[in-house]
């Protein structure tokens, strides 16, 4: 029986338009039930954000219900089981789930998935061990089915699905990987750490030049997590039967009106392209063979695991904020306790 009796968590207060405010959030304190049989109690070590639950605050349809008004907020977590009520689970385990952002969370086992984090930070399992990280696997081996000696070009290079995505790139034998970044330091990071052979910070010129400049030799694979000018630069970069991985295009996850699309798309009929657009959740039978061939990497030092970390799940707002503004280089966590 743990002696935990309340808890804080962060709720939807109202629909964000635009970019999301504090007012667009609500701190509360509740009481922690007892489990039921079936269920076990976790207290949470580190939270997620991620711009996919920028979509998840508007009330619309898509892939994932919305986030419902004076409702919790969910999401990606990892935590230790203080109380359990269901077989297989003990006290003491290490468990992710996805119901975050809170500090204590309650419900049925099958919804916590027990992990051994190796002597590695539990937080991991959110990012370059999570869902961003097998995000980039499966962009690069199923999607785009990059080959060895080919040029890849990732938007949003900086972020938690783009920094593993240059790196695995790289791993998986292409030739040349290029990035764009938001800021001058970000760039930096590309090359010095995540292995890039160049980058571009993209408010320092038109897209499509400085993407030549990069790739003066144009690109065979597009892993695109940004949508709107980088899509129609890479559209104009790619060789005939190149690949775009879509994964996200959060250059309108905030807009408040329709932008228009990329206004060269006829050059996917003339070059034979090929553009996919996937969710993560379908290759979930990948995931072991992701983890292996990953801790195997970060063992031998050859993948890095960048984190910007946050403390307080009171500031989780704003580290979602921050995140989708661009403060973070690699995964974004807000740590709880």
């Amino acid at each position: 029986m743990s002696a935990t009796t309340t808890s804080r968590e962060v709720r939807l207060a109202r629909r964000p338009r635009g970019i999301p405010e504090p007012d667009d959030f609500a701190l509360a304190e509740v009481e922690v039930p007892e489990p039921a049989a079936g269920e076990v109690l976790v207290r949470n070590h580190f939270v997620s954000v991620d711009p996919y639950m920028r979509g998840r605050m508007n009330d619309g349809p898509s892939y994932v219900p919305p986030f419902a008004l004076g409702e919790v907020m969910t999401g990606g977590a990892v935590g230790e089981v203080l109380d359990s009520r269901a077989p297989g689970l003990s006290p003491g385990d290490v468990v992710v789930h996805d119901l975050g952002w809170r500090e204590v969370a309650v419900g049925e086992a099958r919804r916590f998935t027990a992990i051994d984090p190796g002597g590695l930070s539990s937080s991991l399992y959110l990012g370059i061990l999570g869902m961003p990280g097998l995000t980039a696997y499966i962009g690069l081996t199923e999607i785009a089915t990059l080959a060895p000696g080919e040029t890849v070009f990732v938007s949003g290079a900086a972020g938690a699905v783009g920094s593993t995505a240059v790196q695995l790139a790289k791993l998986l034998g292409a030739a040349r990987v290029v990035g764009s970044a938001g800021s001058v330091a970000k760039v930096e990071a590309l090359v010095q750490d995540f292995g890039a052979d160049a980058g571009f910070d993209y408010h320092e010129g038109e897209i499509g030049t400085q993407l030549v400049r990069v790739a003066p030799e144009g690109i065979d694979v597009y892993f695109d997590n940004v949508g709107g000018l980088h899509l129609e630069a890479a559209l104009a970069a790619l060789h005939p039967f190149g690949r775009v991985a879509a994964c996200g295009a959060v250059s309108r996850y905030n807009a408040t009106d329709d932008p228009p699309g990329p206004r060269n798309l006829f050059l996917v009929v003339g070059k034979r392209l090929t553009i996919r657009g996937f969710i993560v959740g379908d290759y979930a039978d990948r995931r072991d063979e992701y983890l292996d061939r990953a801790r195997a990497w970060i063992a031998d030092g050859r993948l890095a695991c960048p984190e910007t970390v946050v403390d307080g799940i009171e500031n989780a707002p704003a580290a979602f904020v921050g995140m989708m503004s661009g403060d973070n280089i690699g995964k974004m966590v807000v740590r709880v306790g």
